[in-house]
This record gives structure tokens, sequence and C-alpha cells, in this order.
């Protein structure tokens, strides 16, 4: 959000009217003159559209078109069937372009009639439900076309360098966005790889603090046995010999028992110590784990900022390649024009040139009758006087 606002506060006025037909208005009676013929089409288009329909129910129409409209709308239908027969019958050419110019003819009528009662075609417009057909997209499409000739009358040559300009900067914005994902992106990598690395070097400390942990167990085990058969044997042994071994080997065996005690109370503090450090690695885990949530938390957050204006301004730049490839579009059909002018022009050019010299040839001719007719009437005045 704080990359997008900066962006659109950038954007030239003359960009900003163009991305907003709402705000265009015209100024230029050349302007007004062309949108006043495009929306009488639109009318007519609607109007047209509407026909069908309204031929359809005409009885629950007919008191409110009136008997003109009716009987136009009647002669209308009939043509149209008679059309329907024609096409569906091979040949006869001369009898289907004489039906279709009819059918013309009848259709410009019930225009001129609906466009002569403005109310009446906003009644029907509201009243009379049409199915969504091909016909709305094609009247769509050319409201599309109006909104577009509006804009494109009212950009001056400045506007659209700034147009351009606009789209360029959008250009490099996009490109840098997507320098700083990418290096978000490997940033996020290398973090996730650091974590994973401190993790294994954890479980690797505590999987050797267990086996530590069971080996000391079990070499305590193994001597404490190992001890026991000792002194049973010892004690057989002592019993055999006198009391005072035995005395001697029962305090042994308390010293022997002390010392076990001291080994077990030893081998406690030394567990409860490897506990501690194993709770303190863990509490080290869960910082470092909560840490780098936290920080991913962030970095997404910013990534979701930087996503969504890198969206916005996608979107922008859609709108304005639609644009260009119209106006492209347009140009190149203006080029066409000039190009087929030019060459009518050319035509003409060489036909006037023939007539001019046709027209020579002609006066010479008759200069050439006239002199040889005047020439002949001099040598037949001669003859006479002659005689």
């Amino acid at each position: 959000k704080g990359m997008a606002t900066p962006g659109r506060a950038g954007i030239p006025l003359g960009v900003m009217k163009v991305l907003d037909p709402r705000q265009l208005k015209p100024d230029i009676t050349e302007t007004e003159r062309i949108l006043t013929v495009l929306d009488e089409t639109i009318v007519k288009l609607e109007i047209t559209r509407l026909i069908p329909r309204v031929i359809g129910s005409l009885e629950r129409y007919a008191r409110m078109l009136g008997p003109e409209i009716t009987s136009s709308l009647l002669e209308h239908q009939k043509l149209a069937v008679e059309i329907q027969h024609l096409l569906a019958s091979p040949g006869n050419e001369e009898s289907k372009r004489d039906v279709e110019q009819r059918l013309k003819c009848s259709l410009r009528n019930i225009l001129r009639l609906f466009l002569a009662n403005p109310l009446l075609y906003h009644g029907l417009k509201y009243k009379v439900r049409v199915r969504e057909s091909a016909a709305d997209v094609f009247i769509k499409a050319f409201m599309e076309f109006r909104d577009f000739t509006l804009e494109r009358l009212l950009t001056s040559p400045d506007e659209e360098k700034e147009k351009i300009q606009f789209i360029k900067d959008i250009s490099l914005r996009v490109e840098k966005n997507t320098e700083i994902i990418s290096a978000l992106q490997e940033e996020l990598a290398a973090v996730i790889q650091t974590r994973d690395e401190e993790l294994n070097k954890k479980d690797k400390m505590i999987e050797n603090l267990k086996t530590s942990i069971e080996d000391l167990a079990k070499d305590c085990k193994a001597e404490i046995q190992h001890i026991m058969g000792e002194g049973e044997n010892q004690q057989k042994e002592d019993e055999k010999a006198s009391k005072y071994k035995c005395s001697r080997l029962k305090q042994e065996v308390q010293l022997l028992g002390a010392r076990f005690n001291a080994l077990v109370l030893e081998h406690r503090a030394s567990e409860l110590i490897l506990r501690k450090e194993k709770c303190k690695a863990e509490r080290e885990i869960q910082e470092w784990v909560q840490r780098y949530d936290t920080d991913m938390t962030e970095k997404q957050a910013t990534y979701d900022e930087l996503q969504a204006v890198f969206n916005d301004e996608k979107d922008q730049l859609s709108l304005l390649m639609e644009k260009h490839a119209l106006l492209l579009q347009e140009y190149t059909e203006i080029e066409e024009e000039r190009r087929m002018l030019k060459e009518k022009e050319e035509e003409a050019a060489r036909m006037e040139a023939r007539r001019n010299e046709a027209a020579t040839y002609i006066q010479a001719f008759w200069k050439g009758y006239l002199v040889r007719s005047i020439y002949k009437s001099k040598l037949k005045k001669g003859k006479g006087k002659g005689r």
C-alpha cells in the first residue's frame, strides 16, 4: 500500500483523463456531432433488437404502438417471411434482391417512426423482455467503440506522449518489483536452510546425550552386578573362614553400598544437569522458531503488499496495452485509407491525361478536316472559273 499511493500520485493529469472516460466531456462541435451519430446508431440497434420480440407479441403491444407502426410491423413481418422462403429455395436472385431492398426500406421506415416517438421506444425498452443474444454483444461492443472514439477524439498529442511515458514508467516499476520479490525469495530460502541446519545440529546433540545417558546406566548396572557377585562369593568363602571375615565382608558390602549410592547420586546429578541442558536447548530452539515465525510473518506481509501493488500495476498495464493495440489498429486502417485514396487520385490523373490526349487528337483531326474542306472548296471554285 505504501508503494501504490506514490505511484498513483505520480500519474500525469492527461493520462488520468485518458484512463478515466467519465472525466471526458465533448467540447468541440465536430466531436458532439460524431457522438450524436454514434448515439443514434446505438438507439437504432436497440430498436432493431426489440422489433422481433414486438412482432412476436404484436396483439399485446398494438394499442401501445398505434395503427401506423402496427401496420409497418405487419408489413415487415410479411417481408421477413417472404425473404426466408426465397433464401430456402435456390435461384431467383433478382427476386431476392428486390425483397431485400423492400425489407431494408421497411426497417428504415420503422426506425424513423420509433425515433419520432422517443417515449414509445423507452417504454418498450423497459417493458419488453428480450433474451440475451449475439445482438447484445454487438451493441455492447459498439458502445465500447463509442467510448473509445470519444477518448481518441479528446486525446491530444501531449496527452498521448504522457500516456506512453506512463506505460514505460509502469514497466520499469514492474521490473523493480520483480527483482525485489526474487531477492526476498532468495533470502527466505537462505533463512530456511540455516534454520534446518541448526535444527539438525540440535537433534544430533540430543541423540548423543541420550546415548551417553544409556551407556552410563548400562555401565552402572554391570558394575553393580559384578560387585554383588563378588560379595556373594566372598561371603561363601568367609563363612568357612571365620566370623571376623564375615563382619569384615559386611563392612565391605556396606562400603560398596555407600559407593553405589554415591555413584547413583552422582549419576542422577549428571542426568539432572543433562536434562537442564536439554530443556535449555529446547527453549532456545523454541525461541528461534518463534523468532523465525515473526520474521517470516513480517516478510510475508511485506510480500503481500508488494504483490498487491504488482497486481494493480499489472492490471493498469494490461488496460493500457489493450488501448495501445486498438490505437495501432486504427492507425493501420487510416494508413490503408490514405493509400487507397492516393491510388484513386493517381488513377483519376491518368484518366485526365488520357482525356486530354484524346481531345488533342480529336482537335487535330477536326482542324485537318476543316483545312481539307476549305482546300477542296477552293479547288472546285478554281476549276469552275477555268471552264
